[in-house]
């Protein structure tokens, strides 16, 4: 009798965890296709609003992305049954308002055809989505990136090295540029961040133990030997140097971030934590008294309604239009295609935040925050639920990535830190951003899929 009832005890869970998945990819297709009819339905208030019809290059635009996402969901169901539902969805929501604001700013500025921001947006997002689809099919077991540690370090640097090659890079306000032929650039750095995260996630995971109980005891904190640190310091070094190097002071502070993130989650101490904000701070001040390009940017933080400062070349006028559109939106905004956000220079990129703040108010903008604290708490959740060191680094790592940039740009645009030269994750216009935080989605899918399959160890 007790055999018999252990037996079917047994086949009950079985059913259980062969009902999950499918209950897992049936839950992520409604939440798909709330996100894609909410995309459909920010791109026609946007014609309503800014043009009164509606366009049929809608559907163009709309059906576009809703194919593309949709058949990522497909892959998952047969490649990938057990990811996290939540991931593509947001994902998905949030490129098609990012998407649907552009193309409100192509319509305001009469853009069209292959010259539209919006085009080259939805042709981007073409390209991030095979890319995703490419990673699930081909990435079966993510365990396999630990094999690579040293060169996905050694892959980091060399595209931190890009823009300075001869006929690659392009000058600009920040050498973080490269043409290929001339026929398309792109930002190495957005897939350095990945390469770095995975270089550091491997690193980690064979030093975490010298890391947290070998070496000298200073002021209560255990110091690694140097040979442990050494390598992950080099790889650091050499990363903020040619960011200082590049101009590019947002990409350094990311890359800075995440390292001491997926540090602290290694050793679980806190005093790494305390010690990479004490670097933070010398760093920046150091910065301010060397590098104009930074003093210039707490300058334009710390005074920016000054009528000369607004005024100066390179001053705080974007910053303040900006303010000024997020002050017009108010609690409400003046509605989809209503408001006046292409007065904000590079409004569809790096000020694509107060645009959809002045069109959606307060409430939108909080709302769209709150999709980003889900996506990343749901990387985090991703990242402890396994049961394997590389994978919660990983999961953990990516995700901090995209939450800090998310808190760079917003304190940017809304003055709470100085604004520095990254992208909104999935809502700006720019290529290579959207590339590597799809790429991003699709480790944490493939992660997700890993660790549910992973068996559990029972104690007691």
């Amino acid at each position: 009798m007790t055999t018999d009832v252990a037996a079917d005890t047994a086949v009950i869970k079985a059913l259980k965890r062969m009902r999950l998945p499918q209950t897992q990819r049936n839950r992520e297709f409604w939440l798909l296709l709330f996100a894609c009819a909410l995309s459909g339905a920010a791109f026609t208030l946007v014609q309503l609003g800014a043009l009164g019809l509606i366009d049929p290059f809608i559907l163009f635009i709309g059906g576009g992305l809703a194919v593309l996402a949709f058949a990522l969901h497909i892959v998952l169901r047969i490649v990938a049954s057990d990811a996290d539902p939540f991931v593509l969805p947001i994902a998905t929501l949030l490129t098609g308002l990012g998407i649907a604001m552009i193309y409100r700013l192509d319509i305001a500025k009469d853009y069209t055809g292959w010259g539209a921001y919006s085009t080259k947006q939805l042709a981007w997002t073409a390209i991030s989505l095979a890319g995703a689809i490419a990673i699930v099919i081909l990435l079966r077991n993510y365990r396999v990136l630990f094999r690579y540690t040293y060169l996905f370090g050694l892959a980091g640097i060399v595209l931190l090295l890009l823009p300075f090659i001869p006929g690659l890079g392009i000058r600009g306000a920040a050498d973080v540029w490269v043409s290929i032929g001339g026929l398309f650039s792109f930002q190495p750095g957005e897939l350095a961040k990945i390469c770095l995260a995975v270089f550091f996630a491997g690193y980690l995971v064979r030093t975490r133990e010298s890391l947290t109980s070998v070496g000298k005891v200073v002021l209560g904190i255990t110091w690694p030997r140097m040979r442990e640190l050494g390598p992950v310091l080099v790889v650091w070094v050499m990363s903020l140097g040619i960011i200082v190097a590049q101009r590019d002071l947002g990409t350094g502070m990311l890359i800075f971030g995440m390292f001491i993130a997926m540090l602290y989650v290694a050793t679980g101490k806190t005093s790494w934590v305390l010690i990479g904000l004490l670097l933070v701070a010398a760093g920046v001040a150091v910065a301010t008294q060397i590098l104009s390009y930074v003093r210039g940017r707490f300058v334009n933080w710390l005074d920016a309604f000054n009528p000369e400062i607004i005024e100066a070349q390179g001053g705080s006028y974007q910053l303040v239009q900006g303010i000024f559109g997020l002050a017009h939106g108010g609690l409400i905004g003046t509605g989809l295609g209503q408001g006046r956000p292409q007065l904000t220079p590079l409004a569809h990129s790096d000020y694509i935040i107060p645009s959809l703040g002045e069109e959606l108010g307060l409430i939108g903008l909080f709302a769209i925050l709150c999709l980003y604290m889900v996506f990343v708490s749901r990387g985090v959740r991703i990242g402890m639920a396994g049961q394997d060191d590389f994978g919660k680094l990983l999961a953990t790592g990516l995700s901090f990535t995209i939450a800090l940039q998310v808190f760079i740009m917003v304190g940017g645009v809304t003055r709470v830190i100085p604004l520095t030269g990254l992208t909104t994750p999935f809502l700006a216009a720019g290529g290579s951003s959207l590339v590597a935080n799809w790429l991003i989605v699709a480790l944490l899918l493939r992660i997700s899929d890993g660790v549910r399959r992973q068996p559990r160890v029972v104690i007691g």
